[in-house]
């Protein structure tokens, strides 16, 4: 089946739309988040384990499975689909944020980025061309242009700079591509410079996408001028094409930006945190490291019904936690994603039902995001 997206419902009071994506390995219900399983794996858990958590699409990254093992051996392997055990849809990340985060051990230059592994000190050269062959190798299902991520701060000039280069790239992604069968997006850069967000949306679309990414995000600015830029960016990105918001993040952060017309999210957040003992509640994060929780008997979050809530004390899982168990992430993992995406598929009720506006409204205002839940 080509790649489709419909928009099922738009809120009346707010941007916020519930929508559905088809893809070949199926469909996708938006607002959605992806966990993200960047060398083929999301950490400690099972392709089953994350159809028992309802997801619909995981996020995989080609600067690491070029790396390792190498996107040849998973292509002659039948493609990532096959070689990771997963049927439902994947997107593939082109690798610009990671050799962005490179900033000793890459250049970057108009043909493409010069960079040296973190493995083993190997020399690579990514081009636009190259990003699009890998992951048409991978056959995922969703691709991204290859992208020059800004840092933060950064000067006005080396922004536009970025932007020309960002949309060269993307003219070159979509000249390469040649399979039908996969979606490509086209990622917005402008920095924290609200003009060069219109610049580079104006551009980007111009070329033509099957969706469009918020990109150069989260990457140290306050979350004011976070939400100033997606303001910038989201009202010259065409309706009836999901819009994709790269590497963000909090509970807070995906309901506000759903409300800003955003339809994707993924972000390491949710695993990440609880490989490190931090877990999202109802009421607030849990750190299930602290003294407190020693002998409590109750469960993480007593208002969840994720596995790891319906068998297991604070106690239990402090105790995995600080004897250094593998067990320990594996269920903190569960429940963590299984709050994202409960939390997703409650917001997409509320689009459903004309009350996201209120939920959004209760949400922001409850105890689940007084702290900002980092590490």
């Amino acid at each position: 089946m080509p790649f489709r997206f419909e928009v099922l419902k738009q809120e009346q009071n707010t941007q916020a739309r519930w929508g559905r994506i088809h893809t070949d390995h199926g469909d996708i219900t938006t607002p959605v988040f992806m966990p993200v399983g960047t060398q083929a794996s999301v950490k400690s858990l099972t392709p089953e384990d994350l159809l028992d958590l309802k997801a619909e699409i995981i996020i995989c990254n080609i600067y690491h499975l070029y790396l390792r093992p190498g996107h040849e051996v998973i292509g002659r392997l039948g493609g990532l689909h096959r070689f990771m055990h997963w049927e439902l849809p994947i997107l593939t990340d082109s690798g610009g944020f990671q050799v962005y985060s490179l900033s000793n051990l890459r250049k970057v230059m108009d043909e493409g980025v010069e960079f040296q592994s973190h493995l083993d000190g190997s020399r690579h050269f990514l081009t636009p061309e190259r990003a699009i062959e890998i992951q048409e190798v991978l056959n995922s299902d969703i691709t991204m242009c290859l992208d020059e991520c800004i840092p933060y701060p950064a000067s006005y000039d080396y922004t536009l700079s970025a932007v020309v280069r960002t949309t060269s790239w993307a003219k070159r992604c979509k000249e390469s591509k040649t399979r039908d069968t996969q979606a490509l997006f086209g990622i917005v850069q402008g920095g924290m410079y609200a003009d060069l967000r219109e610049r580079s949306a104006h551009e980007i679309m111009d070329i033509g996408f099957d969706g469009y990414a918020l990109g150069g995000l989260s990457v140290g600015e306050t979350k004011v001028l976070m939400y100033e830029m997606i303001d910038a960016t989201t009202p010259f990105l065409p309706e009836g094409k999901p819009r994709y918001i790269m590497g963000v993040g909090t509970p807070g952060d995906l309901v506000r930006c759903v409300g800003h017309g955003i339809d994707m999210f993924d972000c390491v957040l949710p695993t990440r945190n609880a490989r490190n003992g931090m877990l999202f509640t109802s009421t607030g994060k849990v750190i299930i490291k602290n003294a407190q929780h020693a002998e409590e008997s109750i469960p993480v979050d007593e208002h969840c019904d994720c596995y790891t809530c319906r068998n297991f004390s604070r106690a239990y899982l402090r105790h995995l936690y600080m004897a250094g168990e593998m067990l320990s992430a594996r269920l903190n993992t569960i429940h963590n994603l299984h709050f994202y995406l409960t939390l997703m598929e409650d917001i997409r009720q509320a689009i459903r039902e004309d009350r996201f506006a209120a939920f959004s409204a209760d949400f922001l205002a409850s105890e689940a995001v007084h702290d900002e839940y980092t590490t």
